[in-house]
């Protein structure tokens, strides 16, 4: 049984006078397809990650956190539609860059602090505000959506580029039956009256 099976998998790379070009190009497809998957997928997927983990690491080391002011009283939280809150407001705040110039900008801080209140703010090289960095945790998350994203996008993009050549192949195929059964049906009907 074992025999029979592989055989009928292989019938495409062996000699037969029933083999048509349209067979050894499907069985070519086949096998590239499979190998994109197989090699083109992961080393797509380790470089998207891997790429997007030193981005992310990049961004967490440009990023300081550095002491702040509140210049006025912060409001208290909105709830959400669900009633929590995350206890973090926009109020203004001020703080110091790293070449002593003082900045002012808008910030997260907790709720219903007053203004005065020690905070702390991140900013970039120049000093400017920006989001705090993504976490260890978020950094390592980020990349193997990435790296898997990437893989199953070669997936998908193999398989789809299969299936348009299959499709093409047996559009084709059913042209060719199509002409043959031109030339042999009439002679055939002959023979059937």
């Amino acid at each position: 049984m074992g025999t029979e099976v592989r055989g009928r998998r292989m019938w495409r790379w062996r000699r037969n006078p029933l083999r048509r070009r349209s067979d050894v190009i499907e069985a070519w497809v086949v096998l590239v397809t499979g190998l994109v998957m197989a090699v083109g997928g992961p080393a797509a997927g380790v470089a998207a990650g891997t790429t997007v983990d030193a981005s992310l690491r990049q961004e967490r080391a440009d990023r300081h956190r550095v002491p702040a002011v509140l210049k006025e009283n912060a409001p208290a939280a909105q709830p959400a539609a669900d009633g929590s809150t995350t206890g973090l407001v926009r109020a203004v705040v001020r703080w110091t860059g790293p070449d002593g110039t003082v900045h002012t900008g808008t910030a997260r801080v907790h709720e219903s602090s007053k203004a005065g209140t020690a905070t702390e703010v991140w900013t970039d090289g120049r000093g400017r505000l920006v989001q705090r960095p993504p976490t260890p945790e978020q950094i390592a998350t980020r990349a193997v959506l990435a790296g898997t994203s990437a893989a199953a996008g070669v997936g998908a993009v193999s398989l789809a580029g299969r299936g348009v050549v299959r499709w093409r192949l047996d559009r084709a195929r059913t042209q060719e039956w199509g002409r043959a059964w031109a030339e042999v049906g009439p002679r055939w009907s002959r023979h059937i009256r």
